[in-house]
């Protein structure tokens, strides 16, 4: 054990194994994921960690371990994964939870045993505006099918994972059938690999090596009436159409995967932290004082401004994952007992939030890697794998812009609800304030002494002020004689800020309230000093928000400063243990920098001379070409 990293785990201030218990969802899920991590994973004989050889294997012991649910069957892939992506992924997180979702009872038992398949939405033409998706499906009645054609060049399906077609018995198709007949409403087809079908290859990407994607082109493909999935909607054997109770039902798969992604992001940046502040800790260099011996990277200020933040940005995005999961689950089961009164506050939220942490994750990455200097470069220190696997997620199930647009949307049907007089609940109440709140500075002095439920107060007055910027900015450009569409046009930079600052306001006060649940004393008193620290950062970052909302006088922003700085020299004794918490084993990490023993240069001495290249002193290239060609000279 390096002595520095030992060092730092001596006298810890708080119970590591009940913080990853909170983050685990308590103490019987942190030992069902190790069971799962060390039986299946670190200690199993059929598997080679990492060799997609052993992908058959895998689906074997997720049938043999009866591991069923959606949240340990995440666990074991990214654990036998590691930072890449795997072929089956879209399998699990979208056409599995499709057909669980969409399928009526019938059409449940009929698919769902079937062993792999592809979730096809995209096309090369169109992505997040699903509307615009040109894939037709008609229905013929004389023979009861429908008519699946791709009728343009653009209109081809482009991007689904996994479609190599000897591993696809079916395939998940998303259209919106015809405006004439069904209202453009989005609607999934079962579609089984036959004649008609075009697929191939997209070629390289930027990441996700191990991911098969591709297109595929439908030439007039004929399939029966009931491989539309009728749970929600249905067309009648006489071509009359059942409209759902909302539109929204079908987006069920996207909300989910983007409640996922917003705690993969936590994970993504946990792991980069994790990497970065374990080589902070054990990397010496420099001077603080001329002529003592070099201190820890972690000692500097600097350092610590870039790393701790993002620590407890991380923590903060790893609860809202909990968060949003638990209100998807809760939802789920009030839509299933017709209730869908909830339904369009979780799609603004989980299209928001995806957004959100997304970018700041993508963000926080680089900052990690920059902050562990040229070793960060290599790809021993696992840090660009990481990078290059988790920035599409800024643009996929949805680009992250138009994400935070259709939060807006939500926002502004909310504000002008209120102006209609209408009380509202939920995530967007604060918004029944906006015109009641006396908008008057906090303390009169140059300091900032703030509780967290104040600063989560501070948090819900700016949001509440960009909102209503966003709208006034729509009605002005109304005023000039501007049509509805334009009006939404040129305020749409008004109305990302709106959204952005209403899902830095939601992860906040899921923080608060997380913090408020924990018990234990010591693991309360660290994670409110995060919650803290992350309200404060933000608050730094965005210092004119707070002023022009009048929560913030000009002679306190010197004191926002002086509050962080006091919060980074509070949390640096715990920074190392804060990391531990995140349970991340040195094999799924995967990274020379980040290992929990702290031997950063022996294990980054050792992945150099594993190269390839070093097999031999003198490579085989030099005796074969360049020495003959000596010879000649």
């Amino acid at each position: 054990m390096n002595p520095d990293i030992l060092r730092e785990r001596q006298n810890a201030t708080f119970d590591i194994e009940k913080l990853t218990n909170i983050l685990d969802g308590g103490a019987e899920r942190t030992n069902r994921r190790r069971e799962i991590r060390e039986v299946l994973v670190l200690n199993d004989p059929d598997f080679d960690y990492g060799t997609p050889t052993s992908l058959p294997t895998m689906i074997l012991k997720l049938r043999e371990y009866g591991i069923s649910d959606p949240v340990e069957i995440n666990w074991y892939k990214s654990m036998y994964w590691g930072t890449g992506r795997e072929a089956l992924g879209l399998h699990y997180v979208m056409f599995l939870p499709t057909l669980y979702t969409q399928c009526d009872s019938e059409q449940f038992n009929k698919w769902v045993p079937l062993i792999i398949g592809t979730y096809a939405q995209t096309e090369m033409g169109h992505g997040t505006h699903l509307r615009g998706l040109e894939t037709t499906a008609t229905f013929d009645p004389a023979t009861q099918e429908f008519v699946m054609h791709s009728p343009t060049v653009t209109s081809i399906k482009w991007w689904p994972g996994g479609r190599n077609p000897l591993f696809l018995p079916l395939i998940f198709l998303s259209i919106p059938l015809s405006a004439s007949l069904f209202d453009l409403f989005l609607s999934g087809f079962a579609l089984p690999t036959c004649s008609g079908i075009v697929i191939g290859d997209i070629g390289p990407k930027f990441g996700f090596d191990a991911v098969d994607n591709g297109y595929l082109k439908l030439e007039h493909v004929r399939i029966p009436r009931e491989n539309m999935l009728m749970k929600y909607a249905q067309v009648k054997p006489d071509g009359s159409y059942v409209k759902p109770l909302s539109s929204k039902l079908t987006y069920g798969t996207m909300v989910f995967i983007r409640s996922l992604i917003v705690g993969n992001a936590g994970i993504v940046l946990s792991q980069c932290c994790t990497i970065a502040i374990r080589y902070s800790a054990v990397r010496h260099q420099s001077e603080i004082r001329a002529g003592e011996a070099e201190p820890q990277i972690l000692d500097y200020q600097t350092q610590q401004h870039k790393l701790f933040p993002l620590l407890a940005t991380a923590y903060a995005f790893l609860f809202a994952g909990q968060y949003m999961i638990d209100t998807y689950n809760r939802i789920s089961g009030d839509i299933n007992q017709g209730d869908l009164s909830e339904m369009p506050e979780l799609h603004a939220l989980s299209a928001g939030l995806k957004a959100f942490t997304t970018w700041t994750a993508n963000t926080g990455i680089e900052v990690c890697r920059m902050s562990c200097g040229g070793h960060g470069y290599s790809r021993s220190s696992a840090l660009p794998d990481i990078y290059v696997e988790f920035t599409p997620s800024c643009t996929y199930e949805g680009e992250n812009t138009v994400m935070m647009l259709q939060t807006a949307r939500f926002l502004m049907k909310s504000y002008r609800q209120v102006q209609a007089g209408q009380q509202l609940s939920g995530a967007v109440s604060y918004l029944n304030k906006v015109h009641h709140r006396v908008m008057a500075p906090q303390a009169v002095s140059s300091q900032l002494d703030l509780n967290l439920n104040t600063l989560v107060d501070l948090y819900e007055i700016r949001a509440a002020m960009l909102v209503e910027l966003a709208a006034q900015s729509i009605q002005q450009e109304s005023a000039r004689g501007k049509c509805q569409e334009d009006s939404w046009n040129n305020s749409t930079i008004d109305l990302v800020r709106a959204s952005d600052a209403h899902c830095h306001y939601m992860v906040l006060k899921m923080f608060r309230d997380k913090v408020d649940q924990i018990e234990d004393p010591g693991v309360h008193s660290v994670m409110s000093t995060l919650a803290h620290l992350y309200a404060i950062h933000g608050m730094g970052n965005f210092t004119g928000d707070f002023l022009q909302a009048g929560v913030l006088t000009g002679a306190q922003v010197p004191s926002v400063s002086k509050c962080l700085k006091g919060l980074l020299a509070e949390v640096r004794p715990s920074a190392v243990l804060l990391v531990d918490a995140f349970d991340h084993h040195d094999k799924m990490l995967n990274s020379v920098l980040g290992r929990h023993d702290g031997n950063v240069y022996e294990a980054m001495f050792e992945w150099a001379r594993s190269s390839p290249l070093n097999r031999t002193e003198v490579h085989e290239s030099f005796h074969k070409h360049l020495k003959p060609l000596q010879a000649k000279l």
